[in-house]
């Protein structure tokens, strides 16, 4: 695949923090010209009659229906907390 000229490889590299050798740099720079080079060829593609979408594949909601039932006893609850008072867990103060 031929190098596209349009990339600067030195300033991929600066911004994504990388020290390449020159070598790593031909086989990176031409690898991101091919990978430029196929996102090109989506852009020239007809999606004009596609309604756009998130998944590849229709997702259904496949939640169940909220029914109201009994919530966990609070001595449950508490069964595994290293610490507690008044029904709540205690935790060390995170904020000034």
């Amino acid at each position: 695949m031929a190098e596209n000229p349009r990339i600067d490889i030195d300033h991929v590299a600066k911004l994504a923090r990388l020290a390449l050798t020159p070598e790593e740099k031909a086989v990176f720079g031409s690898q991101l010209g091919g990978i430029l080079s196929r996102v090109e060829a989506l852009g020239r593609v007809d999606v004009s009659g596609i309604e756009p979408s998130a998944h590849a594949a229709a997702v259904n909601n496949v939640w169940r229906e909220d029914v109201a039932r009994p919530g966990l006893p609070v001595a449950d609850a508490l069964r595994n907390a290293p610490a507690q008072r008044d029904h709540m867990v205690v935790v060390p103060k995170v904020v000034e």
